[in-house]
């Protein structure tokens, strides 16, 4: 997932035009999921294990070169217990809500910079 999202980044950098921007809704991670939540079809289709932690997905923003990263929204995703308790059992799950751990969606925020293509060697260009 992490190389999928770096890939699609790259590729809204390449198409916007200098000063350009985006504003794009994911779902991302604070700490970590069980693994049995990352194995369920079911949790992926729902782009729940799929997701990456929410400081890896802005680095990946950065890195594609956008500049003014902001995160717009944020609101956890509540996965009510009886839904959970079909992936783990009644301890994974206190120690999963224990944790600090969470699904959160967030809407990013991000600026293409103007550019002057060609002025600099690692310059991404139209």
């Amino acid at each position: 997932m992490f190389l999928t999202r770096k890939k699609a980044f790259d590729e809204v950098f390449r198409i916007l035009k200098p000063n350009g921007h985006f504003s794009i809704s994911d779902i991302v991670l604070k700490g970590e999921l069980p693994e049995a939540i990352k194995k369920e079809a079911e949790m992926y289709a729902g782009c729940v294990s799929g997701a990456i932690k929410k400081g890896d997905y802005l680095e990946i923003v950065s890195d594609a070169g956008f500049s003014n990263i902001t995160v717009q929204k944020e609101k956890q995703i509540m996965i009510p217990d009886e839904i959970l308790l079909n992936y783990l059992n009644q301890e994974q799950l206190n120690e999963f809500k224990s944790n600090e751990s969470g699904i959160f969606s967030i809407t990013v925020y991000a600026e293409r910079p103007e550019t002057a293509c060609g002025c600099e060697p690692e310059a991404k260009c139209c």
